[in-house]
């Protein structure tokens, strides 16, 4: 989803008055089909004894979203507005309808709340569909209409950044700005599920499985047998005393759900898929390369702090980075412990191997 989302984003090539036609008559079949079954897309006023007869998504793939982030009728809503989207497709104005329907889901639609965390708020029995995605729609056509030079050059690449020689040339990289996950129990496919779902980039367990495998390891559901990444990190003392704290910890405590045996496991495996990347990233890094990376310290096991810019500064020294500087970015209080958690940037820079 992010992905399509960055590559929609950047292709600037589109006629904007083709894309508002187009999107017009999308909405329009999309108004006539919901008008035949008597259901309008202003949102219903409920009696409390409606019984609509609605369709729903499959069910493997209706098991996929968070339970509740999305109601019966706007879901019915959304379906139409896809089919519609299918019967008239356009593949030159395809991809900018997709993502305009994405952030309408996420904006007005569902019954989603970000904050940071994903989560599901207020309940709406019902809610407008087509509109909010014409509007969005709008927005971009507006955009459009006003760049003056749209021949711009950018590219957005799919892979993954502890992997990079092939992907990128040898020393083609001036500047790294980048905020990875942090060592917590955020599940980050939570974040994009509903739109991964709508618009086909999910449909079985095994989809999301495969995306959860390729992510860096930062929670306990990204912990598979095949992930070897913290045999990088066995000579750095700092993250292994972390882990062994922590393992410490929990026998302490007397905690044996599984999640809580994976703790210790996921920080090493994260710290050590950061490795892997800093480590491959250097040949692909011109001699005076700047980077500039957005982390947060942590106390989601059991309380024992995580300071993730200092040991992410540390692993970065003995991989022949020049550590910089940690500047803090800004704080943020920590749910467990009402501790003020430091957000810093970690600037590093790469003067070319020695």
């Amino acid at each position: 989803m992010s992905f399509f989302a960055s590559k929609v984003k950047i292709d600037w090539e589109v006629d904007p008055d083709g894309l508002e036609r187009h999107a017009e008559c999308v909405a329009a079949k999309a108004l006539a089909d919901l008008q035949n079954t008597g259901i309008p897309d202003i949102p219903i006023r409920f009696s409390g004894e409606e019984n609509l007869q609605t369709r729903s998504l499959p069910l493997e793939q209706h098991k996929l979203l968070l339970a509740h982030s999305i109601s019966p009728l706007p879901l019915y809503k959304t379906l139409v507005l896809l089919d519609a989207l299918i019967q008239d497709k356009n593949p030159c104005y395809e991809q900018y309808e997709r993502l305009a329907l994405a952030k309408a889901l996420i904006s007005s639609i569902s019954n989603l709340y970000f904050g940071p965390e994903v989560g599901v708020g207020t309940i709406k029995k019902d809610a407008a569909v087509i509109e909010p995605w014409l509007k969005g729609v709008q927005t971009m056509v507006n955009d459009l209409k006003v760049l003056s030079d749209r021949d711009v050059p950018s590219q957005v690449l799919q892979g993954d950044a502890r992997s990079l020689p092939g992907l990128l040339p040898r020393q083609s990289v001036d500047m790294v700005i980048t905020s990875p996950p942090y060592p917590n129990e955020k599940d980050y496919t939570r974040t994009t599920r509903l739109e991964s779902v709508l618009l086909g980039f999910l449909q079985t367990r095994s989809d999301l499985r495969s995306v959860k495998h390729q992510l860096l390891c930062s929670n306990t559901r990204t912990v598979y047998k095949d992930n070897h990444d913290d045999r990088y990190i066995t000579d750095q003392s700092k993250i292994q005393e972390l882990a062994d704290s922590i393992e410490m910890r929990r026998i302490e405590l007397g905690k044996t759900s599984g999640f809580e045996r994976l703790y210790a496991r996921t920080t090493r495996l994260y710290f050590g898929g950061m490795y892997r990347h800093l480590a491959d990233l250097r040949d692909v890094l011109r001699p005076g390369a700047y980077l500039a990376y957005v982390v947060g310290d942590q106390a989601s096991y059991f309380r024992i702090p995580i300071r993730t810019g200092a040991l992410l500064a540390s692993l970065a020294e003995s991989l022949g980075y020049e550590a910089i500087g940690i500047d803090l970015f800004r704080t943020r209080l920590a749910t467990s412990t009402r501790e003020h958690l430091r957000e810093e940037v970690v600037l590093l820079r790469w003067m070319g191997s020695k």
